[in-house]
């Protein structure tokens, strides 16, 4: 698989991103908050929480606002 395919299909716990229709109360920002089988993720304007299958989540996502912290590279101390 090549990388751009990788960086595509890639959800990290921490991403923040933006759906392509709003949620009823108006909100289309979400954070992800759980990674797996499935992915479970958080509106930023009401605080609702989702869980998504991952073929799901790939088609609602409209685009990656902000990534995730990187939990392969090493933490400064």
């Amino acid at each position: 698989m090549d990388r751009e395919a990788r960086m595509e299909n890639d959800v990290r716990l921490g991403d923040v991103i933006q759906t392509r229709k709003p949620h009823p109360c108006g909100g289309d920002i979400w954070t992800v908050i759980r990674t797996g089988a499935d992915i479970k993720i958080k509106c930023q304007n009401c605080g609702r929480i989702v869980m998504l299958d991952r073929e799901v989540y790939f088609k609602r996502r409209k685009k990656l606002v902000r990534p995730g912290p990187d939990l392969q590279a090493p933490r400064e101390e």
